[in-house]
């Protein structure tokens, strides 16, 4: 009976991670006609794209045989960014070597997997600290989220529509101190504390991380900082409908769905939508690996001088952020990229890229390893932003400023017998 359920669940894994594939591929055709943002499809390359798809989606079976974990969640999406990528990239306009950039990316794709899905031995916990100690440190990151959302509103604070941010957004300024402090608080702390309050069915503390969540929208005006407070709320009934892992699939596949739906049936309400979820959330990252390639591919590496500590030591071709870089040469807005464009093809080129690739997911290997032994709802709950940031902010950046390595450590002090 045991051996039948375990086939049932990797059965039905294997059927959503198909449904979610193809979704993937029909969504950016659907995509093509409304926005000229390297996005196109022409029939005929589809034989090609299907082919390239079909080859790459056995990667997906890394995910019906693996047990949940951090990695596990960063990874679909990764997946699902890199399988985005593998569809565009023979429809694309631009001049590279797309076949070594399609290799390069499966490849990449692999070397972070196997580490990121594989690796989850538990840590030496040398360092444990007491309930109690943990419940004032639940009060401690609530108090925390406060005094940085009442720092940040000193600076700004308009409480305008999407179709006014981009107006405001790059005249915003803060101490570099507290823009670490609310990427820390946003995508870290208050998710964690969130976690640990439903998990406890603490339910008013619960909604006050809600709500302050909410409140970094006015101050960063940032779509993520909107949306934060429904997604967690979605990903935690995800948890309680479904196991961990299918709940990951379908935070992606649910979304998915219903753009192509509301596409297919009533065209006339699709773009609000589609051009918020199936595009901005999903189809972008995929995007940044095309334009990066093609960038990289006529102009110096940076080899890791777009990050600040590297920049200060070794000589740098390129004295701004790479995402200005790519707005001046692309005029398509300011536009960071993932890991596997950051760290790897503008870093060290696709040559290279896979070996990149396995470093950083060794070191979100060591997310796994820090909740090794808390309750999976849990790590899916707090972790809930995590993943969104991975696809739009280069990796060293996630870790540091937007406070990935604090939830490594959080992790690590979460008591388990309470847990």
């Amino acid at each position: 009976m045991l051996v039948s359920h375990w086939n049932q669940v990797r059965l039905k894994l294997a059927l959503l991670l198909a449904i979610h594939s193809a979704m993937c591929c029909v969504s950016l055709i659907y995509r093509a006609p409304y926005h000229a943002f390297h996005i196109f499809y022409d029939v005929r390359g589809l034989h090609s794209a299907i082919a390239i798809v079909a080859t790459f989606s056995v990667v997906a079976l890394l995910f019906v045989f693996s047990e949940f974990s951090f990695g596990y969640f960063v990874g679909f999406y990764f997946y699902t960014m890199i399988l985005g990528y593998l569809w565009l990239s023979p429809f694309s306009d631009l001049l590279y070597n797309h076949q070594l950039a399609e290799l390069s990316a499966a490849a990449s794709a692999v070397t972070f997997l196997m580490p990121t899905l594989l690796i989850s031995s538990p840590l030496n916990r040398r360092f444990e600290i007491t309930e109690y100690t943990f419940e004032r440190l639940l009060t401690l990151i609530l108090l925390l989220a406060v005094g940085t959302i009442v720092a940040g509103a000193a600076y700004n604070f308009r409480a305008i529509s999407f179709s006014e941010i981009y107006e405001f957004r790059d005249d915003i300024r803060m101490p570099r101190l507290l823009l670490y402090l609310i990427g820390m608080t946003s995508n870290a702390l208050l998710p964690f504390a969130f976690a640990c309050f439903v998990t406890r069915r603490a339910w008013r503390r619960a909604g006050a991380c809600l709500l302050l969540l909410l409140l970094f929208y006015p101050i960063t005006l940032s779509k993520l900082a909107f949306f934060a407070p429904v997604w967690l709320i979605a990903i935690t009934l995800l948890s309680k409908w479904s196991e961990a892992r299918t709940a990951v699939i379908l935070s992606l596949l649910l979304p998915l769905v219903v753009g192509v739906s509301i596409i297919v049936f009533v065209p006339r309400y699709a773009i609000p939508y589609f051009q918020l979820v199936n595009f901005r959330m999903i189809a972008i990252p995929s995007v940044a690996m095309d334009v990066y390639n093609d960038f990289f591919a006529h102009h110096d590496l940076t080899y890791f001088c777009q990050i600040s500590l590297t920049k200060s030591i070794l000589p740098c071709p390129y004295d701004k952020p790479l995402s200005v870089i790519m707005l001046e040469a692309y005029g398509i807005g300011n536009f960071n990229a993932s890991l596997f464009a950051t760290e790897g093809i503008a870093s060290v080129g696709p040559w290279l890229a896979p070996v990149s690739a396995l470093v950083c997911g060794l070191v979100l290997a060591l997310g796994n390893r820090a909740s090794s032994g808390l309750p999976p709802r849990l790590i899916l709950i707090s972790a809930g932003v995590l993943p969104q940031v991975f696809l739009n902010v280069p990796f060293t950046t996630v870790l540091v400023t937007h406070g990935a390595a604090v939830m490594f450590l959080l992790w690590y002090i979460t008591p388990r017998q309470s847990s």
